[in-house]
């Protein structure tokens, strides 16, 4: 079989895409990914696999969260980062991927994180997540997934609705995603003042797609899942080779169907998976926090500081 060799299968339900893809890569090792991916942004008890990081290094200087979707272009205004357009190019294709690149003040070197946005294309409120990152000492890079597929080779912003946007998300081919967000990742890694390690946080549709790339991708140090469905081949999560961390809101019925499968199958694969489910949030909490009479809100600071913890621990020191 040759290398990178792929096939996928796509299924359209009225929620959701189930997506299988089989990439050969690694040798002679086949990945399976499987992804149910949440393609509507609206579309029980807490739960946590492992306990919550205590070190107060960490939790001490972990910032509020980015605010909701209304507030992001004024919190993107009074922003003292100040990021930037990058065109990254993709072998074989005729269209950069646009990606919004900022940084953290100072002049320490920094890991890169890779942020996956949502059913909803790049939007204000992603790259107001990513300033936050950068707030929080991260080098954040958010690659624009429509890049090319726009009218006249735009991307999200060449759309003319959110409909628009969420029916071409809805018809990638997720191969297609995985080496564009590798072209990114390697991109990332040689820009000047970077560390060289590398994580994922995405957000509904992209917090699948950061679960299925942590399988694909073996040079992660993280991945951070926020109400993404989980892989559902039980072959792949030997493949992983970074902790993930999962976030999800209590009244999320379809995504929660699938972290019993991620917790049992990274178990006994001896992978680190952490979960944390928030009674009361629904789908997309980080986004609509004035949701569901304060649990999205509660959902998300605490969601926040974990993710924060989370991505420190293990892209800002070395492995012991």
């Amino acid at each position: 079989m040759e290398p990178y060799l792929t096939m996928m299968r796509a299924v359209q339900t009225d929620h959701s895409n189930v997506t299988g893809v089989c990439r050969e890569r690694r040798g002679a090792a086949r990945v399976r990914v499987g992804l149910f991916l949440a393609l509507v942004a609206g579309c029980s008890a807490p739960a946590s696999d492992t306990p919550v990081e205590t070190a107060t290094e960490f939790a001490a200087s972990a910032t509020v969260p980015p605010p909701s979707e209304a507030g992001a272009a004024a919190a993107l205004a009074a922003s003292p980062r100040r990021g930037e357009w990058v065109d990254i190019q993709l072998g074989g294709g005729d269209w950069p991927i646009a990606t919004w690149i900022v940084r953290p003040e100072g002049s320490a070197d920094a890991p890169v994180v890779l942020v996956i946005h949502e059913i909803f294309g790049l939007t204000d409120w992603v790259r107001v997540v990513a300033d936050r990152l950068a707030e929080n000492g991260f080098v954040a890079v958010v690659p624009d997934l429509l890049s090319g597929l726009g009218p006249d080779g735009g991307g999200t912003a060449a759309l003319a609705s959110r409909d628009q946007v969420v029916r071409l998300i809805r018809s990638l081919e997720p191969a297609d995603v995985i080496a564009r967000l590798d072209a990114v990742r390697d991109h990332a890694i040689t820009l000047p003042g970077t560390t060289g390690k590398t994580a994922t946080i995405g957000f509904c549709w992209g917090g699948s797609t950061s679960f299925a790339y942590v399988v694909t991708q073996p040079h992660l140090q993280a991945a951070v899942v926020y109400y993404g469905s989980s892989p559902v081949e039980t072959a792949d999560y030997h493949l992983v080779e970074a902790p993930v961390l999962g976030l999800y809101g209590g009244d999320d019925e379809r995504v929660n169907a699938t972290i019993e499968t991620a917790a049992r199958e990274m178990a006994r694969y001896g992978k680190h998976f952490e979960s944390e489910i928030f009674p009361g949030a629904g789908h997309g909490f980080l986004r609509a926090q004035g949701g569901r009479h304060g649990a999205n809100r509660q959902a998300s600071l605490r969601a926040w500081r974990r993710t924060i913890e989370f991505l420190r621990r293990y892209t800002f020191r070395e492995p012991t």
